[in-house]
């Protein structure tokens, strides 16, 4: 997907990769977007969002907004607008996509369960590392979508466009004996999103230390003193029987 925005100027934005049965109405030859309160959009949605948020909800938050984040649901998740979707979030990084005098570009790509997201923010051609998670699954037979909704200020702005390609990759035997169409989109994560706590720059650290984290973090602190009183004493003692054999 090639979005290009020269005036990202809204409250929230997203683009949406929903299943077709429940997020949208067939209207002839066209679709129609069930409006919803995620990003003017219905939460509780089956596939992938990637949220372009600008403003922070969250106060305490460390974000550095503007903020690009992806979620992947299989209905049974809610966007918690208070946190800024924190709590839902497989990644996201600082993006500063607004008030530019030219183009901006953001590129999603898909391909066996890697989803990657680059940015073209400075109009050099040059495409910046945003987003690579892997362990995605996603279903076909889905459909591309955007929104948008904002608080008490309004903005302009555009979609300039947005294009798609297929991939061309060679699946396994098992791969090619899976109905794509009915798996459920999941993501196969070693830890929880809500492990994950906020950095000024975007990324993802460690959540916070609880349980047997702290205490090994307390253990090796203690066994630090430990040590280094031992050195200090030893050093100590050398210096002392030194300073005798002068007198």
């Amino acid at each position: 997907i090639n979005l290009s925005c020269p005036h990202l100027h809204w409250h929230y934005f997203v683009l949406q990769v929903p299943r077709g049965q429940l997020q949208y109405l067939p209207l002839r030859e066209h679709l129609l977007l069930i409006p919803g309160p995620v990003f003017g959009s219905k939460d509780n949605f089956h596939g992938l969002a990637i949220f372009l948020d600008t403003y922070p909800n969250d106060e305490t938050t460390e974000r550095v907004f503007p903020y690009v984040s992806v979620m992947v649901n299989n209905g049974s998740l809610s966007y918690d607008h208070s946190k800024d979707g924190r709590w839902t979030e497989l990644a996201g990084c600082t993006a500063d996509f607004r008030n530019r005098d030219h183009d901006t570009f953001l590129a999603v790509r898909y391909s066996r369960g890697r989803l990657t997201v680059m940015t073209d923010l400075e109009d050099k051609n040059e495409w910046k590392n945003c987003i690579d998670i892997t362990g995605v699954r996603l279903p076909t037979g889905y459909y591309f979508g955007a929104s948008a909704g904002t608080g008490d200020l309004s903005d302009n702005h555009d979609i300039i466009s947005m294009k798609l390609f297929q991939l061309m990759v060679e699946h396994t035997p098992e791969e090619e004996n899976i109905d794509w169409t009915k798996i459920e989109p999941s993501v196969n994560f070693l830890k929880s999103p809500k492990d994950n706590v906020d950095d000024p720059t975007g990324n993802f650290r460690s959540g916070p230390l609880t349980g047997w984290r702290v205490f090994l973090l307390l253990l090796c602190a203690l066994l630090g003193i430990i040590v280094c009183a031992v050195v200090g004493a030893v050093v100590f003692q050398k210096r002392q029987e030194r300073n005798k054999r002068f007198y």
